[in-house]
Protein backbone atom coordinates (compact mmCIF):
# COMPACT_ATOMS: atom_id res chain seq x y z
CA UNK A 1 0.00 0.00 0.00
CA UNK A 2 1.43 3.21 -0.82
CA UNK A 3 1.30 6.53 0.68
CA UNK A 4 -1.20 8.38 -1.47
CA UNK A 5 -3.39 4.67 -1.73
CA UNK A 6 -3.28 5.21 2.25
CA UNK A 7 -4.69 9.20 2.48
CA UNK A 8 -7.46 7.62 0.29
CA UNK A 9 -8.58 5.14 2.28
CA UNK A 10 -8.51 7.99 5.28
CA UNK A 11 -10.32 10.35 3.13
CA UNK A 12 -12.98 8.05 1.87
CA UNK A 13 -13.48 6.99 5.82
CA UNK A 14 -12.94 10.63 7.32
CA UNK A 15 -16.65 10.55 9.29
CA UNK A 16 -15.36 7.13 10.72
CA UNK A 17 -11.71 9.26 12.47
CA UNK A 18 -13.95 12.66 12.98
CA UNK A 19 -16.58 10.35 14.90
CA UNK A 20 -13.90 8.37 17.32
CA UNK A 21 -12.05 11.46 17.59
CA UNK A 22 -15.01 13.60 19.06
CA UNK A 23 -16.30 10.50 20.66
CA UNK A 24 -13.02 10.16 23.03
CA UNK A 25 -12.53 14.00 23.43
CA UNK A 26 -16.67 14.15 24.95
CA UNK A 27 -16.18 10.58 26.82
CA UNK A 28 -12.45 12.47 28.36
CA UNK A 29 -13.94 15.43 29.28
CA UNK A 30 -17.68 14.09 30.87
CA UNK A 31 -14.98 11.68 33.02
CA UNK A 32 -13.30 14.35 34.08
CA UNK A 33 -15.94 16.64 35.14
CA UNK A 34 -17.09 14.01 36.73
CA UNK A 35 -14.61 13.46 39.25
CA UNK A 36 -14.17 16.18 41.98
CA UNK A 37 -10.76 18.19 41.37
CA UNK A 38 -7.95 16.98 43.86
CA UNK A 39 -5.21 19.42 44.84
CA UNK A 40 -1.94 18.56 45.96
CA UNK A 41 0.13 20.46 48.59
CA UNK A 42 4.00 19.91 49.41
CA UNK A 43 5.66 20.57 52.70
CA UNK A 44 9.22 20.16 52.78
CA UNK A 45 11.97 18.60 56.02
CA UNK A 46 15.66 18.74 55.44
CA UNK A 47 17.01 15.78 56.52
CA UNK A 48 20.69 15.96 57.93
CA UNK A 49 22.05 12.86 57.29
CA UNK A 50 25.83 14.15 57.02
CA UNK A 51 25.13 16.28 60.52
CA UNK A 52 26.73 14.52 62.92
CA UNK A 53 24.68 14.08 66.52
CA UNK A 54 25.39 16.76 68.93
CA UNK A 55 25.81 13.65 71.38
CA UNK A 56 27.39 10.50 69.85
CA UNK A 57 29.17 12.23 66.92
CA UNK A 58 27.08 9.92 64.65
CA UNK A 59 26.36 10.37 60.97
CA UNK A 60 24.64 8.32 57.96
CA UNK A 61 27.08 7.94 55.31
CA UNK A 62 26.27 8.87 51.80
CA UNK A 63 26.29 5.08 50.99
CA UNK A 64 23.10 4.56 53.11
CA UNK A 65 21.34 7.55 51.94
CA UNK A 66 18.85 5.69 49.03
CA UNK A 67 18.16 3.56 51.79
CA UNK A 68 17.40 6.05 54.40
CA UNK A 69 15.44 7.67 52.63
CA UNK A 70 13.30 4.79 51.18
CA UNK A 71 12.60 3.95 55.15
CA UNK A 72 11.71 7.84 55.82
CA UNK A 73 9.31 7.30 53.30
CA UNK A 74 7.51 4.13 54.08
CA UNK A 75 7.82 5.39 57.95
CA UNK A 76 5.88 8.78 56.85
CA UNK A 77 2.43 6.22 55.29
CA UNK A 78 2.79 4.08 58.65
CA UNK A 79 0.17 3.45 60.70
CA UNK A 80 1.96 5.33 63.88
CA UNK A 81 2.11 8.53 61.64
CA UNK A 82 -0.60 8.47 59.62
CA UNK A 83 -2.83 7.73 63.12
CA UNK A 84 -1.45 10.63 64.94
CA UNK A 85 -2.21 12.69 62.13
CA UNK A 86 -5.84 12.02 62.23
CA UNK A 87 -5.94 12.34 66.57
CA UNK A 88 -4.26 15.86 65.24
CA UNK A 89 -7.17 16.71 62.61
CA UNK A 90 -9.84 15.58 65.37
CA UNK A 91 -11.23 13.81 62.44
CA UNK A 92 -12.75 11.03 64.86
CA UNK A 93 -15.33 13.45 66.18
CA UNK A 94 -16.20 14.56 62.65
CA UNK A 95 -19.97 13.70 62.09
CA UNK A 96 -19.38 13.70 58.02
CA UNK A 97 -16.55 10.81 57.97
CA UNK A 98 -18.89 8.58 60.46
CA UNK A 99 -21.30 8.64 58.33
CA UNK A 100 -18.48 7.47 55.52
CA UNK A 101 -17.66 4.81 57.71
CA UNK A 102 -21.22 3.36 58.77
CA UNK A 103 -21.91 3.07 54.94
CA UNK A 104 -18.46 1.22 53.90
CA UNK A 105 -18.74 -2.10 53.11
CA UNK A 106 -19.29 -4.36 55.17
CA UNK A 107 -16.34 -6.93 54.40
CA UNK A 108 -13.96 -3.96 56.14
CA UNK A 109 -13.41 -4.86 59.25
CA UNK A 110 -10.92 -2.06 60.61
CA UNK A 111 -11.84 0.22 63.29
CA UNK A 112 -12.40 3.27 62.61
CA UNK A 113 -9.58 5.45 63.72
CA UNK A 114 -7.38 2.64 61.16
CA UNK A 115 -9.85 3.33 58.74
CA UNK A 116 -9.50 7.37 59.08
CA UNK A 117 -5.65 6.41 59.09
CA UNK A 118 -5.64 4.77 55.92
CA UNK A 119 -7.30 7.64 54.34
CA UNK A 120 -4.17 9.42 54.90
CA UNK A 121 -1.58 7.10 53.64
CA UNK A 122 -3.37 6.43 50.79
CA UNK A 123 -3.35 10.16 49.88
CA UNK A 124 0.36 10.78 51.03
CA UNK A 125 3.41 10.56 48.63
CA UNK A 126 6.90 11.62 49.72
CA UNK A 127 10.12 12.15 47.30
CA UNK A 128 13.23 13.33 47.65
CA UNK A 129 14.34 17.05 45.45
CA UNK A 130 16.71 16.48 43.24
CA UNK A 131 19.93 16.85 44.12
CA UNK A 132 19.56 17.87 47.85
CA UNK A 133 18.79 15.92 51.13
CA UNK A 134 15.70 17.84 51.23
CA UNK A 135 12.60 15.57 52.06
CA UNK A 136 8.93 16.70 50.37
CA UNK A 137 5.63 15.31 51.83
CA UNK A 138 2.99 15.42 49.29
CA UNK A 139 -0.69 15.15 50.08
CA UNK A 140 -3.63 15.54 48.14
CA UNK A 141 -7.04 16.58 48.72
CA UNK A 142 -10.15 17.86 47.39
CA UNK A 143 -9.96 21.27 48.88
CA UNK A 144 -6.48 23.31 48.59
CA UNK A 145 -6.88 24.20 52.15
CA UNK A 146 -6.93 21.19 53.69
CA UNK A 147 -4.28 19.57 51.26
CA UNK A 148 -1.76 22.28 53.06
CA UNK A 149 -3.11 22.00 56.62
CA UNK A 150 -2.71 17.97 56.44
CA UNK A 151 0.81 18.00 54.36
CA UNK A 152 2.05 20.15 57.80
CA UNK A 153 0.55 18.01 59.97
CA UNK A 154 1.75 14.54 58.64
CA UNK A 155 5.29 16.57 58.64
CA UNK A 156 4.92 17.93 62.29
CA UNK A 157 3.63 14.08 63.22
CA UNK A 158 6.79 12.41 61.73
CA UNK A 159 8.90 14.25 63.19
CA UNK A 160 7.54 13.90 66.84
CA UNK A 161 7.08 10.30 65.82
CA UNK A 162 11.04 10.68 65.01
CA UNK A 163 12.17 12.52 68.14
CA UNK A 164 9.90 9.49 69.75
CA UNK A 165 11.63 6.71 67.97
CA UNK A 166 15.44 7.93 68.87
CA UNK A 167 14.28 8.74 72.87
CA UNK A 168 12.49 5.46 73.12
CA UNK A 169 15.92 3.85 71.95
CA UNK A 170 18.39 5.45 73.64
CA UNK A 171 15.88 5.16 76.29
CA UNK A 172 16.15 0.99 76.57
CA UNK A 173 19.56 1.28 75.52
CA UNK A 174 20.65 2.96 78.30
CA UNK A 175 18.58 0.68 80.66
CA UNK A 176 20.49 -2.42 79.52
CA UNK A 177 24.22 -0.54 79.82
CA UNK A 178 22.89 0.69 83.47
CA UNK A 179 22.05 -3.32 83.89
CA UNK A 180 25.08 -4.28 82.73
CA UNK A 181 27.00 -1.78 85.18
CA UNK A 182 25.04 -2.86 87.98
CA UNK A 183 26.65 -6.43 87.38
CA UNK A 184 30.39 -5.52 86.81
CA UNK A 185 30.00 -3.15 89.79
CA UNK A 186 28.92 -6.68 92.08
CA UNK A 187 31.76 -8.73 90.45
CA UNK A 188 33.99 -5.91 90.66
CA UNK A 189 33.10 -5.84 94.56
CA UNK A 190 33.85 -9.32 95.20
CA UNK A 191 36.73 -9.29 93.17
CA UNK A 192 37.94 -6.29 95.40
CA UNK A 193 37.42 -8.42 98.58
CA UNK A 194 39.14 -11.47 97.24
CA UNK A 195 41.92 -9.56 96.45
CA UNK A 196 42.67 -7.50 100.27
CA UNK A 197 41.50 -11.22 102.31
CA UNK A 198 44.44 -12.63 99.97
CA UNK A 199 46.68 -9.87 100.78
CA UNK A 200 45.57 -10.00 104.33
CA UNK A 201 46.21 -13.86 104.89
CA UNK A 202 49.68 -13.76 103.22
CA UNK A 203 50.70 -10.40 104.47
CA UNK A 204 51.52 -9.09 100.82
CA UNK A 205 50.49 -5.05 100.57
CA UNK A 206 50.40 -4.32 96.82
CA UNK A 207 51.07 -0.85 95.67
CA UNK A 208 49.47 1.19 92.97
CA UNK A 209 51.43 -0.10 89.85
CA UNK A 210 51.09 -3.55 91.51
CA UNK A 211 54.59 -3.94 93.30
CA UNK A 212 54.71 -5.69 96.69
CA UNK A 213 56.11 -3.58 99.74
CA UNK A 214 59.17 -6.00 100.13
CA UNK A 215 60.03 -5.71 96.27
CA UNK A 216 60.08 -2.13 96.81
CA UNK A 217 62.21 -2.18 99.79
CA UNK A 218 64.73 -4.17 97.72
CA UNK A 219 64.72 -1.77 95.33
CA UNK A 220 65.51 0.64 98.17
CA UNK A 221 68.43 -0.84 99.15
CA UNK A 222 69.63 -1.66 95.74
CA UNK A 223 70.02 1.61 94.84
CA UNK A 224 71.12 3.08 98.84
CA UNK A 225 73.99 0.31 98.25
CA UNK A 226 77.58 1.95 98.18
CA UNK A 227 80.50 1.34 95.66
CA UNK A 228 83.72 0.41 96.60
CA UNK A 229 86.22 3.19 97.84
CA UNK A 230 88.84 2.62 95.37
CA UNK A 231 85.74 3.41 92.77
CA UNK A 232 84.95 6.07 94.52
CA UNK A 233 88.21 7.78 94.44
CA UNK A 234 88.71 7.52 90.58
CA UNK A 235 85.08 8.90 89.98
CA UNK A 236 86.15 11.61 92.09
CA UNK A 237 89.38 12.41 90.50
CA UNK A 238 88.08 11.62 86.44
CA UNK A 239 85.24 14.92 87.33
CA UNK A 240 87.43 17.11 88.89
CA UNK A 241 91.20 16.10 86.75
CA UNK A 242 89.40 17.96 84.02
CA UNK A 243 88.65 21.12 86.29
CA UNK A 244 91.92 21.02 87.84
CA UNK A 245 93.97 21.48 84.32
CA UNK A 246 91.80 24.01 83.34
CA UNK A 247 92.31 25.98 86.49
CA UNK A 248 96.40 25.41 86.38
CA UNK A 249 96.21 26.77 82.87
CA UNK A 250 94.01 29.66 83.39
CA UNK A 251 96.40 30.68 86.34
CA UNK A 252 99.74 30.15 84.56
CA UNK A 253 98.32 32.17 81.85
CA UNK A 254 97.28 35.01 84.13
CA UNK A 255 100.52 34.83 85.83
CA UNK A 256 102.51 36.26 83.13
CA UNK A 257 99.99 39.66 82.39
CA UNK A 258 98.84 40.27 85.87
CA UNK A 259 100.47 40.58 88.89
CA UNK A 260 100.51 38.49 92.30
CA UNK A 261 98.00 40.88 94.19
CA UNK A 262 95.43 40.66 91.34
CA UNK A 263 92.06 39.96 92.30
CA UNK A 264 91.59 38.15 89.25
CA UNK A 265 94.52 36.22 89.89
CA UNK A 266 93.70 35.75 93.21
CA UNK A 267 90.27 34.36 92.33
CA UNK A 268 91.72 31.75 90.41
CA UNK A 269 93.73 29.96 92.93
CA UNK A 270 90.86 29.91 95.59
CA UNK A 271 88.86 28.18 92.66
CA UNK A 272 92.08 25.94 92.61
CA UNK A 273 92.27 25.55 96.01
CA UNK A 274 88.43 24.14 96.06
CA UNK A 275 88.74 21.49 93.52
CA UNK A 276 91.76 20.11 95.81
CA UNK A 277 89.56 20.23 98.62
CA UNK A 278 86.73 18.41 97.15
CA UNK A 279 89.47 15.73 95.84
CA UNK A 280 90.32 15.48 99.13
CA UNK A 281 87.38 15.13 100.60
CA UNK A 282 86.53 12.11 98.91
CA UNK A 283 89.95 10.29 99.59
CA UNK A 284 89.28 10.95 103.53
CA UNK A 285 85.36 9.54 103.26
CA UNK A 286 86.39 6.24 101.55
CA UNK A 287 87.41 4.29 104.69
CA UNK A 288 84.28 5.45 106.37
CA UNK A 289 81.94 4.28 103.60
CA UNK A 290 83.81 0.85 103.41
CA UNK A 291 83.24 -0.15 106.94
CA UNK A 292 79.67 0.63 106.30
CA UNK A 293 79.28 -1.54 103.23
CA UNK A 294 78.79 -4.65 104.40
CA UNK A 295 75.64 -4.04 106.61
CA UNK A 296 73.68 -2.81 103.85
CA UNK A 297 74.78 -5.39 101.64
CA UNK A 298 73.76 -7.93 104.49
CA UNK A 299 70.41 -5.92 104.79
CA UNK A 300 70.06 -6.81 101.17
CA UNK A 301 71.19 -10.33 101.11
CA UNK A 302 68.07 -10.64 103.52
CA UNK A 303 65.12 -8.53 101.45
CA UNK A 304 66.43 -10.43 98.87
CA UNK A 305 66.09 -13.79 100.04
CA UNK A 306 62.22 -12.83 101.83
CA UNK A 307 61.05 -11.20 98.17
CA UNK A 308 62.29 -14.36 96.83
CA UNK A 309 60.43 -16.99 99.20
CA UNK A 310 56.81 -15.15 98.53
CA UNK A 311 57.44 -14.62 94.21
CA UNK A 312 54.37 -17.29 93.99
CA UNK A 313 51.94 -15.55 96.57
CA UNK A 314 52.56 -12.33 94.73
CA UNK A 315 51.87 -13.29 91.60
CA UNK A 316 49.15 -14.75 92.75
CA UNK A 317 48.04 -11.24 94.40
CA UNK A 318 49.32 -9.66 91.21
CA UNK A 319 46.99 -11.71 89.27
CA UNK A 320 43.76 -10.70 91.42
CA UNK A 321 44.49 -7.08 91.14
CA UNK A 322 44.85 -7.18 87.16
CA UNK A 323 41.31 -8.90 87.67
CA UNK A 324 39.65 -5.92 89.82
CA UNK A 325 41.49 -3.40 87.14
CA UNK A 326 39.87 -4.80 84.05
CA UNK A 327 36.68 -4.86 86.04
CA UNK A 328 36.92 -1.30 87.37
CA UNK A 329 37.60 -0.35 83.59
CA UNK A 330 34.44 -2.00 82.27
CA UNK A 331 32.45 -0.29 85.02
CA UNK A 332 33.55 3.19 84.23
CA UNK A 333 32.98 2.60 80.35
CA UNK A 334 29.51 0.76 80.81
CA UNK A 335 28.34 3.88 83.41
CA UNK A 336 30.09 6.57 81.16
CA UNK A 337 27.98 5.00 78.23
CA UNK A 338 24.56 4.79 80.11
CA UNK A 339 25.34 8.47 81.11
CA UNK A 340 25.90 9.06 77.18
CA UNK A 341 22.87 7.55 76.06
CA UNK A 342 20.67 8.95 78.81
CA UNK A 343 21.65 12.44 77.82
CA UNK A 344 20.67 11.23 74.00
CA UNK A 345 17.27 10.19 75.17
CA UNK A 346 16.87 13.74 77.10
CA UNK A 347 17.60 15.45 73.77
CA UNK A 348 15.26 17.21 71.22
CA UNK A 349 18.06 16.51 67.98
CA UNK A 350 16.05 14.35 65.48
CA UNK A 351 17.99 15.15 62.72
CA UNK A 352 15.40 16.81 60.77
CA UNK A 353 14.96 20.33 59.85
CA UNK A 354 11.72 21.75 59.08
CA UNK A 355 11.44 24.40 55.87
CA UNK A 356 8.43 26.53 56.19
CA UNK A 357 4.66 25.40 55.74
CA UNK A 358 2.99 24.26 52.97
CA UNK A 359 1.94 26.65 50.22
CA UNK A 360 -1.21 26.72 49.18
CA UNK A 361 -1.84 25.09 45.80
CA UNK A 362 -3.90 27.70 43.24
CA UNK A 363 -4.19 25.22 40.84
CA UNK A 364 -5.79 21.42 40.92
CA UNK A 365 -3.54 18.51 40.51
CA UNK A 366 -6.46 16.88 39.11
CA UNK A 367 -7.98 16.88 36.20
CA UNK A 368 -5.07 18.85 33.98
CA UNK A 369 -7.27 20.01 31.46
CA UNK A 370 -4.45 20.46 28.44
CA UNK A 371 -3.58 16.67 28.86
CA UNK A 372 -7.64 15.84 29.19
CA UNK A 373 -7.76 17.83 26.17
CA UNK A 374 -5.01 16.76 23.90
CA UNK A 375 -4.50 13.96 25.07
CA UNK A 376 -8.26 12.68 24.23
CA UNK A 377 -8.07 13.81 20.67
CA UNK A 378 -4.90 11.99 19.87
CA UNK A 379 -5.98 8.50 21.43
CA UNK A 380 -9.52 9.55 19.60
CA UNK A 381 -7.65 10.28 16.23
CA UNK A 382 -5.28 7.22 16.68
CA UNK A 383 -8.95 4.89 17.23
CA UNK A 384 -10.08 6.41 14.52
CA UNK A 385 -7.56 5.30 12.28
CA UNK A 386 -7.27 2.09 13.57
CA UNK A 387 -11.01 1.42 12.94
CA UNK A 388 -10.77 2.96 9.28
CA UNK A 389 -8.05 0.23 8.35
CA UNK A 390 -9.86 -2.46 9.88
CA UNK A 391 -13.08 -1.59 8.40
CA UNK A 392 -11.59 -1.11 4.60
CA UNK A 393 -9.97 -4.22 5.08
CA UNK A 394 -13.07 -5.78 6.03
CA UNK A 395 -14.65 -4.47 3.00
CA UNK A 396 -11.58 -3.10 0.53
CA UNK A 397 -12.96 -0.94 -2.13
CA UNK A 398 -11.41 0.01 -5.53
CA UNK A 399 -10.31 3.69 -5.49
CA UNK A 400 -7.60 4.38 -8.07
CA UNK A 401 -6.09 2.53 -10.68
CA UNK A 402 -3.21 1.71 -7.74
CA UNK A 403 -5.38 -0.73 -6.33
CA UNK A 404 -5.55 -2.97 -9.83
CA UNK A 405 -1.97 -3.10 -10.13
CA UNK A 406 -1.57 -7.19 -9.59
CA UNK A 407 1.04 -8.77 -10.50
CA UNK A 408 1.56 -10.44 -13.93
CA UNK A 409 -2.63 -8.79 -15.10
CA UNK A 410 -2.20 -5.81 -17.35
CA UNK A 411 -4.28 -2.56 -17.05
CA UNK A 412 -6.08 -2.16 -19.88
CA UNK A 413 -8.13 1.25 -18.78
CA UNK A 414 -9.09 3.70 -16.67
CA UNK A 415 -12.57 5.22 -17.25
CA UNK A 416 -13.39 8.60 -15.12
CA UNK A 417 -16.18 11.28 -15.16
CA UNK A 418 -15.89 13.63 -17.70
CA UNK A 419 -14.95 17.31 -16.98
CA UNK A 420 -17.67 19.76 -17.47
CA UNK A 421 -16.77 22.63 -20.51
CA UNK A 422 -13.72 20.10 -21.74
CA UNK A 423 -13.09 20.81 -25.27
CA UNK A 424 -14.43 18.32 -28.02
CA UNK A 425 -18.16 17.49 -25.97
CA UNK A 426 -18.39 14.18 -24.81
CA UNK A 427 -17.02 12.99 -28.26
CA UNK A 428 -13.52 13.96 -27.27
CA UNK A 429 -13.57 13.11 -23.75
CA UNK A 430 -14.67 9.67 -25.28
CA UNK A 431 -11.18 9.49 -27.24
CA UNK A 432 -9.00 10.97 -24.56
CA UNK A 433 -10.47 7.86 -22.29
CA UNK A 434 -10.16 5.20 -25.33
CA UNK A 435 -6.68 6.03 -26.45
CA UNK A 436 -5.07 4.93 -22.94
CA UNK A 437 -7.19 2.12 -23.56
CA UNK A 438 -5.71 1.52 -26.86
CA UNK A 439 -2.03 1.28 -25.91
CA UNK A 440 -2.67 -0.38 -22.77
CA UNK A 441 -4.20 -3.12 -25.51
CA UNK A 442 -1.45 -3.14 -28.31
CA UNK A 443 1.61 -2.86 -24.99
CA UNK A 444 -0.17 -6.07 -23.67
CA UNK A 445 -0.31 -7.74 -27.38
CA UNK A 446 -3.93 -8.03 -27.69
Amino acid sequence: MSIAQFFRILWARRWIILATTLSCFVAAVLVARSFPPRYQASSRVMLNMFKPDPVTGEAISSGFSRAYVKTQGELIRDYRISGRVVDDLGWMADPALQAAYARRDPSDTRDFRRWLAQRVSDNTSTGLVDASNILEIQFVSNSPEQSARIADTVRQAYVDQALSFKRDDAANNADWFRKQASRIRAELTAAEARKTAFERSNGIVLAENDTDTDSTRLNALASSSPAPAAAQIAAAQATVSPQLEQANAAIANAEKVLGPNNPELLAMKRQRQAILSTVASAQRSAPAVAAAGPSITNLYSAQQAKVLAQRGKVAEAQQLSADVRVLRDQYAKTSARAAELQQQGQSDETGLELLGSAVVPTSAEFPKWPLVIFGSLGLGFALGLLASLVVELLGRRVRSSEDLGFRDVPLLGVMGKAKSGARGGRGGNFLARLLPFRRTATEGGY
